[in-house]
């Protein structure tokens, strides 16, 4: 797994992690820190293991603006990742098991084949005005 910060000032903007050749990590890993505001991980269990049942504890978290994740299953697409000036700071091209971690500023993609995105992003969803284009 290749897990690429994208960054500027300190601040991390976006992680671009490729599906990479190298197979599955030996144990259970997060490829985000543990302050990021959304986490992602690849969590691993042998044949046979069992994930006790359980449910997580209410938690107040407090978070400012929306993060998302998002999973190219299929197709060929460019994301453009903005600072919060609006300033370009990267283009990463995309495909097939890449998924992008998006925290904070802005972003955009062009599509260069016909492409599916698995999108997961932070809700509740307060319709298109809770976006802002440029």
């Amino acid at each position: 797994m290749d897990v690429t910060p994208i960054s500027r000032d300190g601040k991390t903007y976006c992680f671009v992690v490729r599906e990479g050749q190298g197979g599955p990590p030996p144990e259970t890993t997060f490829l985000t820190p543990d302050d990021a505001i959304q986490q992602v991980g690849l969590v691993v269990h042998e044949s046979g293991a069992e994930i006790q049942r359980h449910s997580h504890l209410p938690m107040t978290r407090t978070i400012t603006g929306t993060p998302e994740v998002l999973v190219v299953r299929s197709g060929l697409c460019e994301i453009d990742v903005y600072d919060d000036e609006r300033s370009l700071i990267a283009t990463e091209s995309l495909t097939p098991g890449d998924l992008v971690l998006i925290l904070a500023g802005g972003h955009g993609f062009r599509i260069l084949e016909s492409t599916v995105l698995l999108e997961v992003k932070q809700g509740p969803y307060f319709g298109a005005h809770e976006k802002e284009y440029f």
